[in-house]
Formats: C-alpha cells, structure tokens, sequence
C-alpha cells in the first residue's frame, strides 16, 4: 500500500564557502548566506551533511531518518535492494569564480578499500558560463605513468591538460579516474555518487580558506588516474516538451526536459525515486489535487511511492534523475 504521508520533498541547501566561490549561487539561483559561496548541496545524505526537509508536513526531519521510515516507499524497491538504507547520489549546483583544483576521483572498489565509501562517477550540466570560460577535461595526449611523474617533477603539468571551451546547455560525464576541472565563470549543476572523495593533483599554488596550502595527493591518484584519450561531452538531442536521455551510468539516469507546457508523469516503472533540477525557468509538478513551485536553482525529490504527477511551465528547464 502507498504510504500517503510522502509527497515532493524539498530541502534545505547547504551552502559551502570555497576559495574559489563567487557570487553566482546568490545572484543567479537565490541562495542567501556566506561569502564566496562555491557549492549549494541539494539533496545530499553524505555524513555530517544531511539534507533537511524545507516544505510541509516533514519540515525539519532528516533525508536519512526518513529513508529508515519510509525505506521503498521514498526510495523505489529497485534502489532499496541495491543500497539499502544509503542513498546513493549527491545533488549539487556549483559556481566557480576562480578555477579549481585540478583533481580525480577513485572508483567503488579503490574508495570502498580506502575509505569505506562509495565511489565518485558524476555528471555536470552548464547552466551559465562567461566568454571565455573553459573546462580541464583530461591530458592533450594519452601519457604512460613514467611519463606523468616526470611532468609532476619539471612542474609541466598545466601545459599537457586539455582545456575545452563551454557554453550554456553543455554536458559531462566524468568518469572516475577522468583528471578535471571546473574552469572560472562557470555555474553548473553536478549529479553524483555520494562521496566526498577528492584527490587533488595540483591545485595552481594557491593557498587554502585559512591560509595555507591544500593538500595533494599525488601518490594516492597514481593508481587511479585514466591516462588514455578521453571523450566526456555528452551529446544529446534539444526538443521541447519531450524526455531526452542526456547522460546514462551505473548509478544515475538524467534526462532533459525543455518545458513550455503540461507533461504528465508515471514513474513507477523505474522502482526509483525522481529528483528534479530546475537549470532554468520555473515550473510547477502537481499531484492529488496539490502543487509545489520549482524555481530556478531548486532541486526535489519526488518519492518512489508517488507515480502519478504532472510537470507545468510555460518556459523552465528541468533534469530528472532517477537510480537505472
């Protein structure tokens, strides 16, 4: 029986000050708090950062209290057999004003033995971008490990990472081991594995919040970094009020939609919760004879349980994202 106590679960973003932050997550989304604000968490079930309900009857309970209460029902039988009571995926929106570091992620088995976490495979989506704004995706040419230190040792390896200019609407898949980073100027939204596992590999000689310099992690990322020519930009069809697949893994299905008008929903096929990102615009997803808005910057979870609903809008942009 559909427990009736679920409905779309907004939360309280959790707002992190970066040395690389800037004003976009304030002036363009609406978030309030903090200066130099580098990373709203969405929906994020990460220990210590556990997302707050922000609308209706559950305001105030906690993502993971309501996980252990509601189990299948919030997160879909598919999801629940697969990762139990852990949810699996990390929402966040992100704005660079300074590049980040350069920096990789570990896959589930080497995260897993180190850190008894789960791995980091993510995707971005570029909701804005100045001019000249760029991504670091990867190395010129396919290097050998030998290779690779040797550049670490002449401190040459900003001059053998490809750059790629981006613009508004472009997507990535980042695959664990893939070398990135998100250049100045760039508003984007990330979906991913939660983990807050980061080996950082460079990090442009500069100093940290506090003052100091960050750590590397130069002999932690040997072992995992993908050496190879990579491909991470996603290509995907534009088209107005119809679901386009726009970035498919293991651990996160995202499609697009363009909305201009009305689009009825039935996901209980997926035996997965649904999130909703707004990249532009607003909208409005109504269900039972109720509404909640979506705004432009905010992020909803709309529980398993829930399989009928409609999306509304006369222009927003929207990413749904469930577990395949």
């Amino acid at each position: 029986m559909a427990n009736h106590n679920l409905y779309p679960l907004k939360f309280h973003p959790q707002l992190k000050e970066k040395v690389w932050g800037g004003d976009k997550l304030k002036d363009i989304l609406g978030k309030t708090g903090g200066e130099q604000l580098g990373e709203s968490w969405e929906i994020s079930a990460v220990e210590g950062n556990i997302s707050v309900v922000s609308n209706g009857l559950l305001k105030g309970e906690d993502l993971q209290h309501l996980i252990q209460k509601y189990g299948s029902d919030l997160l879909g039988e598919k999801v629940t057999n697969r990762f139990g009571e852990d949810f699996p995926l990390l929402f966040k929106f992100i704005d660079a004003r300074e590049d980040l570091s350069v920096q990789l992620h570990p896959n589930d088995e080497v995260a897993s033995l180190r850190h008894n976490s789960f791995g980091k495979t993510e995707m971005w989506y570029i909701m804005d971008a100045d001019p000249d704004a760029r991504l670091i995706l990867g190395f010129d040419e396919p290097l050998t490990p030998s290779q690779y230190q040797k550049i670490l040792q002449e401190g040459s390896l900003v001059s053998h990472l490809h750059s790629e200019n981006i613009q508004k609407g472009d997507a990535f898949f980042i695959a664990p081991g893939t070398v990135h980073a998100i250049g100045a100027g760039v508003l984007l939204a990330e979906i991913q594995q939660t983990s807050d596992i980061t080996y950082r590999i460079y990090d442009w000689d500069r100093p940290g919040l506090d003052g100091k310099m960050r750590e590397l992690h130069t002999e932690e990322a040997m072992d995992v970094i993908n050496f190879e020519s990579i491909q991470p930009k996603v290509q995907y069809q534009k088209s107005v009020n119809e679901l386009e697949e726009l970035c498919s893994s293991d651990y996160f299905s995202t499609r697009i939609i363009e909305l201009t008008d009305s689009m009825h929903r039935n996901i209980s096929a997926l035996e997965s919760f649904v999130v909703y990102m707004c990249v532009e615009g607003n909208a409005e997803i109504h269900w039972d004879g109720q509404k909640e808005l979506l705004n432009l910057g905010d992020s909803l979870l709309v529980p398993a349980n829930l399989h009928e609903f409609s999306l509304k809008s006369s222009g927003a942009t929207l990413l749904e994202v469930h577990v395949p």
